[in-house]
């Protein structure tokens, strides 16, 4: 499992390809569900997919062109050749969206309901489709030179000039992410009251963990010395908590609530460097405390989100249970889960 046994499932086909088309078909499912739910007219998600779907395909390849440029250069035609890999999700998302938005003023929907209606399955279906990297060897980690992690899951056997490298295994890392954020958004999705919410909640999951996840991959699409995907998820992960804080609460609770956000944001900044971090975790879980105050789902949830940070920081500072290696990564990945923790706290003080 280290290693792929064949880049294809049978004669020519690849396994990228399948597996996108497998994602994009439980997406489409899952949207069917959703749009009787929601109230939208029958079929309205089919209607989406023929629409949607090529959008975001194009989106997805244009992004990743665009940001690796001088890899088609000498073979313009390449381009079209989407089944060898190459295509950056966040493009995906933007010409979904666009495609969305198109579709949903012509039928006159609210362009809001069908994002909500979309969120749920575009994240199983990212979960699905981070498998094709498997097979295609790429959106790998840094080598891991301890032996107790050069095992699959946690690491994939990769070919260098130097022979085979264990390196981290950054696409299953997302892989899991994303399925536990849609199992998270499937629970969310019927409590949240205005639409656009649930849409909003899976940037604030999606780009959390992609945030973090990242800065691990060696073959990031680049901004000058930018990560691309590492800044775009930390925009949308940003707006779309202050969106959700907005539609929550008003006046003195919004704007501390906004404080507290961003100081968990500002974490992920703050990484290796443990005086720092503690300092801003505590003050924003005192913020956060004072904030849900009134309401002991509200504080039932912080509580589980401070014990796992604080808990992560003990492990980065010491090394225990485990090396100094995996425990800045298990440091790292908490980071990610507690700040929809903390936000999801944020929110119940109110009914939405």
């Amino acid at each position: 499992m280290a290693v792929p046994y064949s880049r294809t499932v049978i004669g020519s086909l690849p396994w990228y390809s399948v597996l996108i088309v497998a994602g994009i078909l439980l997406a489409v499912c899952i949207a069917s569900h959703e749009e009787k739910r929601i109230g939208l007219p029958r079929d309205t998600a089919i209607d989406l997919a023929l629409v949607v779907v090529p959008c975001g395909i194009v989106g997805a390849r244009a992004y990743y062109v665009a940001m690796s440029w001088q890899s088609f250069v000498a073979d313009p035609l390449s381009v079209l050749y989407v089944w060898q890999g190459g295509l950056a999700i966040y493009g995906g998302v933007i010409g979904g969206a666009l495609g969305a938005w198109i579709y949903a003023r012509r039928r006159q929907l609210s362009f809001a309901a069908i994002a909500d209606i979309i969120a749920p399955g575009l994240l199983l279906a990212q979960a699905v489709g981070r498998w094709g990297n498997y097979f295609n060897m790429e959106a790998y980690g840094p080598a891991i030179s301890d032996p107790r992690l050069q095992c699959f899951p946690l690491a994939v056997l990769i070919p260098t000039a130097e022979g085979w490298v264990w390196h981290a295994a950054t696409f299953f890392y997302e892989s899991m992410w994303n399925l536990g954020g849609f199992i998270a958004l499937w629970l969310l999705r019927k409590h949240q009251r205005q639409r656009g919410n649930v849409f909003a909640w899976y940037l604030v999951i999606y780009g959390s963990g992609r945030f973090i996840i990242e800065q691990l991959r060696q073959d990031s699409l680049m901004i000058g010395p930018l990560r691309a995907s590492q800044y775009l998820s930390l925009l949308l992960c940003a707006g779309a908590a202050l969106l959700l804080l907005r539609r929550s609460m008003r006046g003195r609770h919004l704007a501390f609530s906004a404080l507290c956000v961003l100081l968990w944001i500002s974490r992920w900044a703050l990484m290796g460097r443990n005086g720092g971090y503690a300092f801003v975790l505590l003050a924003a879980g005192t913020l956060a405390v004072w904030l849900t105050r009134r309401c002991p789902r509200a504080h039932a949830l912080l509580a589980a989100a401070l014990v796992l940070d604080a808990a992560g920081l003990m492990m980065s500072m010491s090394g225990w249970p485990v090396s100094h290696e995996l425990a800045a990564q298990i440091h790292t990945l908490l980071c990610s889960i507690t700040l929809p923790m903390g936000l999801g706290a944020l929110t119940c003080t109110q009914d939405q």
